[in-house]
């Protein structure tokens, strides 16, 4: 293996897979930055319990698997790849102390399921409203459901998976074959055109949210509505997105 110092050099050189053992606290120093971001970020949406220094943890051993397995000739950066492995390495840490109960998750497949039934039924976004009534709750009750799902699962374009971790593999480029790349290549055109179906306020708020990386508070502002709203805004297009890509295959 080519020596090389830090992940400039591990970039440039064909023949380095990996970081060696010699490097890795310039790796560390160098990327302590982006963990702390990737966590940061991540915090937003969590719930109370979690603490940030547990994510720079988990983030911190996620850095340095990605400064282990990186291999250059996969074509991603290695920032671009350490992200993956940073942000998924945090992820797996809080699905491990998931701290929902079930009834938030048993609801939030409700909504979903109610979206997906209201949609196929009419050819049109579900509203809110119809929501509630396709559940036979009131309204402030569904926003409720909204409310308590927003901390209790994250949301990501790659957790639409159902939480596999596969999808963290997948968008690194590791797993083999051109069935899996096919199926990668037909997930994302499905999950593109869902996104662009959304409601404009929705497509609006995960691209703020995703895209700029602005937190709710400040989406809260630029659109004209409270912080708690925002966050109802962003779990129900989670569930919509769920529904209209629950008979993917």
């Amino acid at each position: 293996m080519t020596s090389v110092t830090g992940a400039s050099a591990l970039e440039k050189s064909e023949n380095s897979n990996a970081i060696e053992d010699a490097d890795l606290s310039e790796v560390v120093d160098r990327y302590a930055p982006l963990v702390k971001r990737i966590a940061h970020h991540l915090l937003l949406r969590m719930p109370a319990s979690v603490q940030i220094d547990d994510l720079i943890q988990s983030g911190m051993i996620g850095l340095l698997e990605a400064a282990s397995k990186y291999d250059v000739s996969k074509g991603a950066s290695f920032e671009t790849y350490a992200g993956i492995r940073i942000r998924g390495s945090m992820l797996d840490e809080v699905r491990k102390g998931d701290w929902a109960p079930r009834s938030v998750h048993r609801k939030s497949r409700k909504v979903a399921e109610a979206i997906k039934a209201i949609e196929a039924r009419t050819g049109q976004d579900a509203k809110d409203k119809e929501i509630a009534k396709e559940m036979d709750i009131d309204l402030n009750a569904y926003y409720a459901i909204l409310q308590d799902a927003t901390g209790s699962r994250l949301f990501s374009f790659d957790d639409i998976m159902e939480g596999d971790d596969s999808a963290i593999e997948l968008a690194a480029g590791e797993l083999p074959g051109p069935c899996d790349g096919l199926q990668r290549d037909s997930f994302k055109s499905h999950l593109s055109r869902a996104i662009d179906s959304l409601p404009e306020r929705e497509k609006l708020v995960l691209a703020l949210y995703y895209d700029e990386e602005l937190n709710l508070k400040e989406i809260g502002e630029v659109i004209g509505v409270s912080e708690s709203r925002v966050s109802q805004i962003h779990s129900q297009a989670a569930m919509r997105l769920r529904a209209r890509l629950a008979d993917w295959s």
